[in-house]
């Protein structure tokens, strides 16, 4: 992916935080209003302990209850692998140095070593500050590519309205920034390269800071003060390498092209005859203690390319498995076998370091290699804005997240329980696969006539992908089967630009993979229109989808119609089935529904407690209720639990993100605090509260509508999944009762 694409994705994510902040905020009303939502039949826990609340017939006072992760290297504490990489140097010591637009926990510079994160560059997020592609360091500074627009306080240092400042940060090697005369920004710590383009590359050698500026196609040359000595052209400057004889290895590659070359230049910018021509998206370059030329190749190959640069470069062999993940059982977790390789690198000793990134910023699985090839360590930080799920068939053991399968052994200690088994998105076989179009997370993994799908929806609920497998072909990969897209409110097409193909001009839209090749073909779509906001999604047992709509007869059902020859399960609006919406409920948010005993569980606003003030759109709603014998027409609720309300910012209030119910029990997270609330499934009473401990003691915000996931495993034993995006990883509660 280009720098420029990345920077896109990194502001959107900026902004999408931002504004449901904002929208939080401007929306929430008087508190004498939250005092209304209070008064409902049973009170939330924080409010008010009533006796009537305790009453369950089934109440344990407490559970024991132990506390897991997958997805990141750490659980706790002030270490954890950051979500993305973008740029990798390695100083001659081994300490390895990383730098990537966003970081959730705002880790967007990271300092690793020996297995461990040992710093940050500090001050690196939010106030419109985000990292960059290119990080390099000396005996004394790191310096650190990154960007600064205007969010901060206007009487600061910060750049005019409409305008972004591209800079070289200067910070000490504990981290710290490290102000320089003529510095810029609230700090002094700035280099303002350029107001057009993102630094693009960074390299330092003798004194000599070497800076890749595109927007004006030169490499501009500052000393360590941050003092500008000279620059030369050169054309689509990317990273940079300086070679022994402090001749510099320059990427080359043009917009939009896959094609590159790398250029060698004199340390005073004369080009020099040697070069290496068409690499296939080369995205990283280093080079090693023999003074040979390293460079990523970023394409089907997912090799490390090395040359002898003695004279003409002459390809004298590659690092890693050709085919990188692909290769073999494609999908595959191996020690050798790349993907989205991002950074390389060599200390003084000649271990070799490369950083993945997987595709469209999957997650940074960083590794250290003896100069043997041998794995020395492995460090993750693959989940961001997900959650996992359980194969049914697997009793809890593999789990799922909307790129990984992990495999798991309840034996061991927590954190040391997963092993990271496959990488299930296939960028090459399958380049119009949704997740690497669109924003995805919660997972639903279900078995369907006893084969195994997996589902996936967005943050805000407008879609639904869906998955299939074949080992035989595929291995791990999870192949593009089918999707679900609800009409767009502004009359337009859902997607803007040229992915998917096809895609109807309006209305909502199912699409079918039914020539297996996993592109969406003019004759695989069935066309429909109907109200255009969605409330929620639910696949059942037997592979029913359900949806809800916010507003009144918004139930619709989908029967699975068999699977086609292809293996993908067959949906059509012809055969939607259009249920009416319980009368309490004015907004339905959620729906879950289990067909073997015939119970449905709906939940949304009603007109007791409507939502105060904004309408925080992925909001589970106020209330739950429980619904016996639906298909028979009964919309009597059995019982309705009012939900907890987070009022500790008022006059904020904001309901529960996301519910899951498993065996006996109905769970409900919060937002801010990630606690789970446990309800008794055939009472509806209140029965204990999960929460983060020490074990995995932090937790940003519960981000997306589906961000708790419950699953009973044979023996009884409850698995509760929770997204946790601050510090990339998926929290799991382990309890029985």
């Amino acid at each position: 992916m280009k720098n420029n694409k990345k920077q896109k994705l990194f502001t959107k994510r900026y902004k999408k935080l931002f504004f449901a902040l904002m929208s939080l905020v401007a929306g929430a009303i008087a508190t004498i209003v939250i005092g209304t939502y209070l008064s409902a039949k049973v009170a939330p826990p924080e409010i008010s302990y009533k006796t009537s609340y305790l009453s369950a017939k089934v109440a344990p006072t407490g559970i024991k209850y132990k506390t897991t992760w997958i997805g990141n290297t750490f659980g706790n504490g002030d270490k954890w692998v950051q979500i993305r990489v973008s740029g990798m140097y390695v100083a001659p010591d081994g300490t390895v140095y990383t730098n990537s637009g966003w970081d959730e926990a705002g880790s967007e510079a990271g300092i690793y070593k020996n297995g461990s994160m040992i710093g940050k560059a500090e001050d690196s997020h939010g106030w419109g500050r985000f990292g960059g592609s290119a990080v390099t360091a000396d005996k004394k500074y790191i310096y650190v590519a990154m960007l600064q627009g205007l969010e901060g306080n206007p009487q600061g240092d910060y750049p005019p309205k409409d305008t972004v400042w591209y800079c070289v940060r200067r910070y000490d090697l504990s981290g710290k920034p490290a102000p320089f005369t003529g510095g810029r920004g609230w700090d002094k710590s700035m280099l303002i390269v350029s107001t057009k383009s993102a630094v693009t590359g960074l390299a330092i050698a003798g004194g000599e800071l070497y800076v890749s500026d595109p927007n004006s196609n030169r490499i501009r040359v500052y000393n360590t003060e941050m003092e500008e000595l000279r620059s030369f052209a050169v054309a689509n400057p990317g990273k940079i390498a300086i070679d022994k004889q402090k001749n510099l290895w320059i990427i080359q590659q043009k917009k939009n092209e896959k094609k590159g070359k790398v250029l060698h230049y004199s340390a005073l910018g004369k080009q020099l005859p040697q070069t290496v021509p068409d690499v296939v998206e080369p995205t990283a370059i280093a080079i090693d203690n023999q003074n040979r030329l390293l460079v990523a190749e970023n394409n089907k190959r997912q090799q490390i390319l090395i040359y002898n640069i003695t004279n003409k470069p002459v390809k004298v062999g590659t690092f890693g498995t050709e085919g990188g993940i692909y290769s073999g059982i494609p999908g595959e977790v191996g020690n050798l076998k790349f993907y989205g390789i991002t950074g390389v690198g060599t200390d003084a000793k000649g271990n070799i370091y490369i950083s993945n990134n997987g595709f469209n910023d999957s997650g940074v699985d960083l590794r250290s290699y003896s100069q043997k090839a041998q794995l020395q360590w492995r460090l993750l930080g693959l989940e961001f804005i997900d959650n996992a799920d359980a194969d049914p068939a697997g009793d809890g053991v593999h789990l799922f997240t909307k790129q990984e399968h992990f495999i798991m052994d309840y034996s061991k200690p927590p954190g040391k329980d997963s092993t990271y088994k496959g990488y299930t998105l296939n960028a090459f076989k399958y380049p119009q696969d949704p997740r690497l179009h669109t924003d995805v997370d919660a997972t639903f993994f279900r078995r369907i006539q006893g084969k195994p799908f997996l589902f996936l929806t967005d943050m805000y609920g407008g879609l639904l992908e869906i998955f299939r497998f074949d080992k035989a072909t595929d291995g791990e990969i999870a192949i593009p089967s089918g999707m679900f897209v609800g009409t767009s409110a502004s009359g337009k097409p859902s997607f803007n630009g040229n992915w998917p193909p096809n895609q109807p001009t309006t209305g909502e839209w199912i699409w079918r993979d039914g020539n297996g090749n996993g592109r969406f073909e003019a004759n695989e779509y069935d066309r429909n229109k109907d109200y255009p906001y969605i409330g929620g999604w639910w696949i059942d047992e037997v592979g029913d989808i359900w949806k809800t709509l916010r507003t009144q007869d918004g139930i619709r059902h989908y029967p699975l119609l068999g699977l086609d020859k292809k293996g993908n399960p067959i949906y059509s609006y012809a055969r939607m089935e259009k249920q009416t919406t319980p009368r309490m409920f004015d907004d339905l948010r959620r729906i879950e529904y289990f067909p073997k005993t015939d119970t449905m569980y709906l939940s949304g606003f009603t007109s007791l407690h409507p939502a105060i003030g904004s309408d925080y759109s992925k909001s589970a709603g106020s209330e739950i209720a429980r619904f016996d014998n639906w298909s028979k027409g009964n919309r009597k609720e059995r019982w309705r639990i009012v939900l907890p309300i987070d009022t500790s910012k008022p006059p904020e209030a904001i309901p529960p993100q996301a519910i899951s119910v498993a065996g006996d029990y109905v769970f409900a997270v919060t937002v801010k605090t990630s606690e789970v609330y446990m309800y008794n499934a055939a009472t509806g009473a209140f029965v204990f509260k999960l929460k983060p401990n020490p074990i995995a003691d932090q937790s940003g915000w519960v981000d997306i509508a589906y961000g708790v996931r419950a699953f009973q495993r044979k023996n009884g034993e409850y698995l509760v999944f929770v997204e946790e995006d601050l510090k990339g990883k998926v929290v799991i509660h382990r309890f029985k009762i």
